[in-house]
């Protein structure tokens, strides 16, 4: 009776101090987020309770409703272009299908070391006037005048920072993947081959199995990550131009620390967090029933 007394009592000690710190970081920011979501504040003061009305007049904003649609395709992104790229380079380094390897691997890991603000400053200055990306434009196409007006169409300025995030981030997951792959043992492959069995059953039957685990944990990051994106958009477009580019994060910001709206600014983060648990939730539902089918 002693023995299990202090035996959860030692289990309490050393949860209890990163309990505290997770309570401290995380729910009482999200609950005072929550309290202030409902109020109106002006010049730093409070001027009121307003109830849901902070929620109706962000989804009415067509500027939130373009940050949304960011979000979804920079989501997108993430998750059906960083991770399956990721997964490919990563299986094609850990089958030694490429000399230099290591080197490749290094090369690749090398964006996601980098600062995202560095990062921007550096693209941008790709599609700058003067840059790399316009005079190889100009001098293929022999026009001087060429310059680049993706960022000015609607529907296509985000392109360039979805590039820009696949080009930096896919490097994360690769190292994820091949670190994982390395725990799979060498015999097992070998005798598929032996078996007769194609790289693509191998990779159907043995990879994707053995890293479901791993692409569930990397779909979550991809989806949370996805949803506060901030700093390389800021750098690199600061949502513009016309809010075309705008994310929901940068919403979040312009509105607390551009217009010191505290309630409307709590009512944005409430409702990413909301979209992060459901989406998280969602792809934990899917990756259950997939694990039972193939169970």
């Amino acid at each position: 009776m002693i023995r299990d007394k202090n035996k959860k009592m030692s289990y309490l000690s050393l949860l209890l101090p990163a309990f505290i710190i997770y309570i401290a970081i995380i729910i009482f920011p999200v609950v005072v987020s929550f309290g202030l979501s409902f109020t109106k504040w002006r010049h730093f003061q409070l001027k009121g309770f307003v109830g849901i009305q902070n929620y109706i007049n962000i989804v009415k904003d067509p500027i939130f409703q373009i940050a949304v649609k960011n979000n979804v395709k920079i989501m997108l992104l993430s998750v059906l272009g960083q991770i399956p790229l990721g997964i490919i380079l990563a299986y094609l380094l850990f089958r030694k299908w490429v000399r230099g390897s290591q080197f490749f691997e290094m090369m690749i890991f090398l964006p996601i070391t980098i600062s995202s603000i560095v990062v921007a400053l550096l693209w941008n200055r790709v599609f700058s006037p003067v840059g790399i990306y316009t005079t190889f434009i100009r001098s293929v196409t022999d026009n001087p005048d060429y310059v680049v007006k993706i960022f000015e169409n609607e529907k296509h300025a985000i392109v360039p920072v979805l590039f820009v995030l696949l080009w930096q981030h896919t490097s994360l997951y690769m190292v994820i993947f091949i670190a994982n792959l390395q725990r799979i043992p060498k015999s097992v492959f070998e005798a598929a081959t032996i078996d007769g069995a194609s790289e693509f059953t191998i990779v159907r039957k043995i990879v994707l199995p053995a890293l479901a685990g791993v692409i569930y944990t990397c779909s979550v990051l991809a989806i949370s990550g996805s949803l506060k994106s901030f700093d390389l958009v800021f750098a690199m477009t600061g949502g513009g131009p016309v809010h075309y580019t705008y994310v929901m994060a940068l919403y979040l910001y312009q509105q607390t620390f551009t217009f010191n709206n505290y309630g409307y600014g709590s009512a944005v983060s409430i409702i990413i967090v909301i979209l992060s648990v459901g989406l998280i939730t969602i792809c934990q539902r899917m990756f259950e029933k997939i694990g039972k089918k193939y169970n």
